[in-house]
């Protein structure tokens, strides 16, 4: 959101103000003034007209604009109803040179998972896929999965679901009765390109079944929605918390990682982990700072960059 922009949406939060005060107080023309009121207008901020001016009488539930406004991190949101896929979007204004830019939309039409993996993404989860650019190695930048996990996990508590992470990437609700240990709320897919050591961009994509019905998600799935018996959570501040939180542990590994550690469902727990080659069976005892699973299997300690990690019963 621009500057003025967002002046003029804090100036009418603290209305009435009229247009030629508002002018004034920005250094704009009247029309300027008014051309802002009608493109909020138009994004779905209801904006009164009183005898003494323009007054903010409340904010849309979701979109662009609505999430950038009060969103204490700088990321610019561009809002979709509907798109085929947050991460392609966002790759392709990751080529164009973009930087701390989320992509955002109601529906995806053809969300895809890790390796490649169909992804249920109907109207009404968030659906989201940040551009960053951070000055790190390429082995170094699944620093931003742990991060994301760990942001996505918070905001859900916060919203007062009980959420665990578990490894590489998912978010699940613990659920004794389900074989996994959990249904599943949320999934991870980040994406690079780098080149001579260093990281050019990282898309984080985060798909998350906030307010879907369960029968509109596959069988292993749960949803905000489900958990909180029926009532809405605001996607709005929802985004806000979670990109809040992902800004604040991008840049500080330490802290990611005590985050994600926090809220691991995986950690203690007996595991199979399934890589092209060979299956790792033990006890998940850490995570490494870059987001690596360490399991001991009782004859060794294995360090994993990335597999189908498996949730076991006790042996």
């Amino acid at each position: 959101m621009n500057e003025t922009r967002r002046a003029v949406l804090d100036a009418l939060a603290d209305g009435p103000v009229s247009g030629p005060d508002l002018a004034e107080r920005l250094g704009v023309s009247r029309a300027a003034v008014w051309k802002h009121v009608e493109a909020l207008r138009d994004a779905g901020f209801e904006i009164g007209s009183e005898r003494a001016g323009y007054v903010l009488d409340s904010i849309p539930e979701y979109g662009g604009l609505a999430v950038e406004y009060g969103c204490e991190a700088p990321f610019e949101i561009e809002y979709h109803d509907s798109v085929a896929s947050t991460n392609a979007r966002a790759r392709d204004l990751a080529t164009e040179g973009a930087s701390d830019v989320v992509v955002l939309a109601d529906e995806q039409t053809g969300g895809r998972g890790r390796l490649d993996r169909a992804w249920s993404s109907p109207s009404g989860g968030v659906w989201l896929s940040a551009v960053c650019r951070p000055a790190l190695p390429p082995a170094r930048a699944t620093l931003l999965t742990v991060a994301a996990s760990a942001a996505a996990c918070g905001a859900v508590r916060e919203a007062g679901v009980d959420a665990r992470i578990k490894w590489p990437n998912d978010l699940l609700v613990p659920d004794a009765d389900y074989e996994r240990g959990g249904r599943k709320l949320a999934g991870i897919l980040t994406e690079m390109e780098g080149e001579a050591g260093r990281v050019s961009w990282v898309v984080v994509g985060i798909g998350l079944n906030a307010n879907v019905a369960v029968d509109d998600l596959p069988a292993d799935a749960t949803s905000l929605l489900a958990e909180r018996d029926g009532e809405p959570v605001s996607r709005r501040r929802l985004v806000q918390r979670l990109l809040e939180r992902f800004d604040d542990l991008r840049d500080d590994p330490a802290a990611a990682r005590e985050a994600w550690r926090a809220h691991a469902a995986t950690l203690g727990r007996r595991v199979r982990v399934t890589l092209p080659s060979e299956t790792i069976v033990g006890e998940a005892v850490d995570v490494t700072d870059v987001g690596a699973l360490v399991v001991e299997t009782g004859d060794e300690r294995r360090v994993v960059t990335a597999g189908d990690c498996e949730h076991l019963r006790p042996a």
